[in-house]
């Protein structure tokens, strides 16, 4: 059961949740439940999908960047933005400085994938590439922040970025009142924080479990210390949740709101993207995919309707076809 560590006040409030609704609303896409027989006949329960790759950008994080860069000063915002990410974070600033008409700089991984770098690049953002940590990039964003005098958007450790990427779970809700298990993958921590406090202020009884990969456990490390743990190192299929550590903020949603994490390894990750093309019809990112392989894998346990947030679909075509020329149908 979740382990509350912080007074109600420091949390993101629902009606944080709602105002961000509202800020978002004509800007981000609401993206629909869609029924997934396919993975219901697997888990004996009636699944759904929110398909967040189906949002502009590719992946859910408009959602925390746009309330974000919304919220500045009109002067702040007029200095520009930078975004340390290793991809969807970065497409996500790249478009919302776009929509408001403002220069940005991502700073990502000389690791990043084209899909992701050329995403960005296509919002008209400068891209910038350092190192392949979150420390690297973080680094080189701040220094930016010091020499240019733009604005770093947090990927999400922020309750601004957490409001925003938890309208999702506001959806989720609305959507399927009846709700009583919520899969959601777990990076630095945003938007499972987000969709976690949506869900339990919105039904309490529902259960919200995260989701991270095994070469990435650092929500499980630092629920088991009682405070977030800087890993030494991070690795796996799914580039887009190996932050090294969970931010603080989220970590508090997490241990207010966050029934359960649980890890997934690599070789899952192939068939539950798979499925979702064969099936769906989706293109999932192995980090967007790892909800749902989760499920396939049976180490969620399963209480009534299901829901699997998809968080992205950003991989390029070669990256696609290497990753499931060989994966099992």
């Amino acid at each position: 059961m979740p382990i509350p560590i912080a007074p109600p006040e420091t949390l993101v409030s629902l009606e944080d949740l709602r105002h961000a609704a509202t800020v978002l609303r004509g800007v981000a896409v609401r993206t629909p439940l869609l029924p997934f027989d396919a993975l219901s006949e697997r888990i004996g329960a009636a699944a759904y999908l929110k398909p967040e790759m189906l949002q502009r950008g590719g992946a859910f994080k408009l959602r925390g960047a746009y309330h974000y860069v919304a919220a500045l000063s009109p002067e702040a915002r007029g200095r520009g933005i930078v975004a340390p990410s290793s991809g969807n974070h970065a497409q996500a600033c790249a478009l919302a400085a776009r929509l408001f008409g403002i220069p940005c700089t991502v700073v990502m991984p000389t690791t990043v994938p084209a899909a992701k770098r050329d995403g960005a690049i296509g919002y008209g953002a400068r891209v910038e590439l350092a190192g392949t940590t979150t420390a690297d990039r973080m680094r080189r964003a701040e220094e930016l922040v010091r020499d240019e005098g733009v604005t770093l958007v947090p990927p999400y450790d922020d309750p601004m970025i957490i409001a925003g990427q938890g309208t999702a779970g506001l959806e989720i809700a609305e959507d399927l009142p009846a709700v009583r298990t919520v899969v959601v993958p777990v990076g630095g921590g945003g938007l499972s924080a987000g969709v976690a406090t949506a869900i339990k202020l919105l039904v309490p009884e529902a259960r919200v479990v995260g989701v991270e990969p095994v070469g990435a456990p650092k929500l499980t490390t630092a629920r088991r210390a009682g405070h977030p743990v800087v890993l030494e190192s991070t690795g796996g299929l799914a580039d887009g949740l190996l932050a090294v550590a969970v931010g603080d903020a989220p970590f508090r949603h997490h241990q207010a709101y966050l029934d359960d994490v649980v890890m997934v390894p690599d070789d899952a990750l192939r068939p539950a993207m798979r499925l979702l093309l064969d099936r769906a019809k989706l293109v999932a990112e192995p980090s967007g995919a790892i909800a749902v392989a989760a499920l396939l894998e049976g180490i969620v346990r399963v209480e009534g309707p299901t829901v699997a947030v998809l968080s992205g679909g950003n991989i390029e075509w070669a990256g696609l076809t290497a990753l499931l020329g060989g994966a099992p149908a």
